[in-house]
Parts: C-alpha cells; structure tokens; sequence
C-alpha cells in the first residue's frame, strides 16, 4: 500500500508527487517540476532517501527541479526512452518560451511500456501514452495512476506541442479506460479523479 502527497509547484500549478511505500517506508516523487521547500522538508523528515523520480513526460513544468533533486537525494530518473530527445531540447520542452534552460539530468532508467520496478511491497508498471508528448507515460502503482498530462478530470491533455498528436492520446486515453478495475487517478494538473468516474464524465472515454 503506498501513501501520497500532493505538492503544488510552479506557475502552472503542477502536481509533484511524493509516494511512500507503507511498509518499507521507501519514497520515490512523480514530476518534480519546481523547487519546493516543503518537499525537501518532508524528504528529509522520512529519511532523507529517495528511491526514484518518476517523469510522466519531458515538458519543463514537470522536469525543472529534476536536476536539483536528485543532486539532494540521489536516486533512479525514469522516463520513457522516447522522451529524450524532449528533455534535452528547450525548443521541445517548452523552456524556451519562459526563457531558460533546463538544467540537465542524466536518465538511469529509460522505460518501455509495460516495464515494472520494484518499489518496497509494491511494483510500478509503467505504461506508454503518447499524444500530449510522444514519449509520455502513466506510471501504475497498487490501485493508483500517475497520468501526468496523458489524462485529466474530466479532460485530457493538449496536443498542440511539439511531438504531440491528437489521434494518439485520444487512443491513449480510451487504452486507460480499458484497465480492469478502479483506479485513483493523480493528474498533472488539477484534482485527482477516478476511472470509474473518467468512464462516466470524461467526453473522451465515451
């Protein structure tokens, strides 16, 4: 069973997520897209170690405090391998438009769909979900997704950026609709959701 907390980071308001295993007490955090001071202080309260980060996908709002991080807490960077050439380049993450530059991270685990990772009693599933971005992914650990800015409340992502596709995460999203079972949903922006709750309100599952 895992335990997670929500922090808001940055001007666009994304979701950074810290997830503790229940048993092990093993931490990993989802999309650290700005420095947050309450989630160092919160790292450090449970330990100070930090197993992996998780990136949904390479848009500077999800990967800025990346580097930083895992500078703080040394750890295992996971995307999906298609997401690279999108990290490395400002034009495609977007950080062009705010006028900097990430700083950049070196990935020790580039991911294909259906990888797992052990995660203290639980396993992480990642699964591929192109559309918003062409290497981005949902990450599935017990009975919750990490959807990043694949899937929304009620919405789904944009897909007017580079690498984007709006054929591909309209198939992406009706591919989540299709997992067996209920699922909370943490987001990358927004509040969190649930399938069933997607399966009935969300336009694009229907």
């Amino acid at each position: 069973m895992i335990k997670v907390d929500t922090f808001v980071v940055g001007e666009l308001d994304t979701n950074c997520y810290l997830v503790e295993d229940v048993d092990t007490k093993k931490l990993l955090v989802v999309d650290p897209g700005e420095r947050s001071d309450e989630l160092i202080a919160e790292i450090e309260k449970r330990g100070g170690k930090l197993e992996y980060i998780l990136l949904t996908h390479g848009h500077f709002d999800h990967i800025t405090f990346v580097k930083q991080l895992s500078d703080l807490f040394p750890s295992d960077i996971c995307v999906c391998e298609d997401e690279l050439k999108l990290i490395s380049r400002g034009l495609y993450n977007l950080s062009v438009i705010r006028n900097f530059s990430v700083e950049q991270f070196e990935v020790t685990k580039k991911l294909c769909d259906g990888d797992t990772l052990d995660f203290g009693n639980s396993k992480i599933k990642f699964i591929h979900t192109p559309g918003h971005t062409a290497g981005g992914g949902c990450y599935i650990i017990d009975d919750n997704i990490f959807s990043g800015d694949t899937l929304f409340c009620e919405s789904i992502g944009r897909s007017d950026f580079p690498t984007s596709n709006s054929l591909d995460i309209i198939r992406s999203v009706k591919m989540l609709s299709q997992l067996p079972g209920d699922y909370t949903v943490y987001t990358g922006h927004g509040e969190k959701t649930t399938m069933s709750h997607e399966r009935k309100y969300n336009p694009y599952m229907l």
